[in-house]
């Protein structure tokens, strides 16, 4: 027994102390039981004093779907994998230079800590989105929560707002979601933030609408006794605050037209811009996460053109976020992330493009206590390898849930009795606030 034990790794060894002491002491004590052996043990570097915990009231995820080429972004090279643009500097002496392709970001690059060393396992879009949305790799068996979902769990509901805790803004077809949690964790999709909350709007007078709400609850009341299930009470909750939420005056947050015109020209006028805006209205009125996604970073062709284009639009709407942000007096609590699935390769392929490259890539912080104009890491003088510091996707996920003040160590059980970690093991890294 004693050499089995000695074989195991510290996460192995932990956990199966917990499933020993669960089997002799009962499921019930488990979740402080984990949190207080792995904090006997130093699992991480997270906690309250550490640096950076709890800072993060909200948080803005910018999802850059494809996978983003870190060269010619936040990671740029000057010698043969350079690629078509000249860098531009940056502020900061450790970041020092930005792709040439965001200028507008360069200028308030002194906001910015990138951390430039981030390596993955796998180069495929839906495993790489998986795990740097969930901070675990895909199982056939299960599905992980993401973040917000997370943070729900430990922080609970917001309160005194009919708001969700978290939307997802040009949503596709396919988010992990509330994971092993409640149904009713899961994050709200909007599809087009311009047209917001679609189909919330009540289409018949109050008192038709009331009377058609107490015939619905007639004929689902003896549905909801018959099958008590995890699932219905869950539908039942997400209904009920559907119609809350429908007769609220937080419904406003989801309307971009209270906004000035010059405001919606600043974020650009497209679907990434105006979602940036739309996640600032959300977290100015308590919404705790949103995740903006934009797409076209999958760039196997003409890889100067596309990066034009979508450089063009993230530097504008990155940049104005911050700047909006700080004007408001929010950037100080809340942490913008940004993110893609992998990088791309350091070479230029025969299409003038840049393909999968899950070894090399960059993350980038702002707000919330983040130190300005840091690079965290570095990879080697052509872009392939992290040379330094390297970083996983569950050291990133790690790293915002300790943002948010998560206990990142601390054991939860899922329904199948398995235990899961915020970030699967990850360590924050703590280097980037100040």
């Amino acid at each position: 027994m004693k050499s089995e034990l000695l074989r195991l790794n510290d996460y192995n060894r932990r956990e199966f102390m917990l499933n020993a002491a669960r089997t002799t002491l009962g499921v019930s004590i488990l979740s402080g039981l984990g949190a207080r052996m792995a904090a006997a043990e130093g699992a991480s570097n997270s906690g309250p004093g550490t640096p950076g915990f709890g800072k993060a009231k909200r948080v803005i995820y910018l999802w850059m779907g494809g996978g983003m080429t870190h060269i010619d972004t936040f990671d740029p090279k000057t010698g043969a994998t350079k690629g078509f643009n000249d860098p531009v500097k940056a502020k900061g002496d450790s970041i020092q230079y930005l792709g040439g392709y965001l200028p507008k970001l360069a200028e308030v690059s002194d906001k910015l800590a990138i951390i430039r060393s981030m390596s993955s396992k796998t180069g495929v879009h839906e495993s790489g989105t998986y795990i740097m949305k969930t901070g675990y790799e895909p199982r056939g068996t299960i599905v992980h929560p993401v973040m917000g979902v997370w943070a729900t769990h430990f922080l609970g509901r917001i309160k005194d707002k009919t708001l969700p805790d978290s939307v997802i803004v040009n949503s596709g077809s396919s988010y992990p979601g509330s994971g092993f949690f409640p149904p009713a964790m899961s994050p709200i999709p909007i599809s087009n933030p311009e047209s917001g909350l679609q189909n919330i709007s009540p289409t018949a007078s109050d008192v038709q609408f009331n009377k058609r709400v107490s015939l619905m609850n007639e004929f689902d009341s003896s549905f909801r006794k018959k099958f008590q299930t995890e699932d219905v009470k869950a539908y039942t909750e997400f209904y009920d605050e559907t119609l809350k939420l429908m007769k609220s005056e937080d419904l406003k947050a989801f309307d971009l037209s209270q906004e000035s015109t010059d405001t919606r020209e600043k974020y650009g006028r497209n679907n990434f811009g105006q979602g940036c805006l739309l996640a600032r209205r959300l977290v100015e009125n308590g919404v705790r996460f949103v995740e903006v996604q934009m797409g076209g970073w999958d760039m196997h062709n003409t890889i100067d053109n596309a990066m034009t284009n979508n450089g063009n639009t993230l530097d504008t709407s990155f940049s104005a976020l911050i700047q909006d942000l700080e004007s408001k007096g929010l950037l100080d609590s809340t942490l913008i992330v940004l993110g893609s699935e992998f990088g791309r390769t350091p070479d230029i392929n025969e299409n003038d493009g840049r393909d999968h490259y899950p070894l090399a890539y960059s993350t980038v912080f702002a707000g919330a206590g983040v130190k300005g104009g840091y690079a965290y890491g570095s990879t080697d003088k052509e872009g392939r390898r992290p040379a330094d510091k390297q970083c996983s996707p569950q050291d990133f996920m790690a790293t915002v849930g300790h943002a948010m003040g998560l206990p990142v160590d601390e054991v939860v059980m899922s329904p199948s009795n398995r235990p899961f970690t915020v970030g699967d093991k990850g360590v924050p890294v703590t280097d980037i606030f100040a």
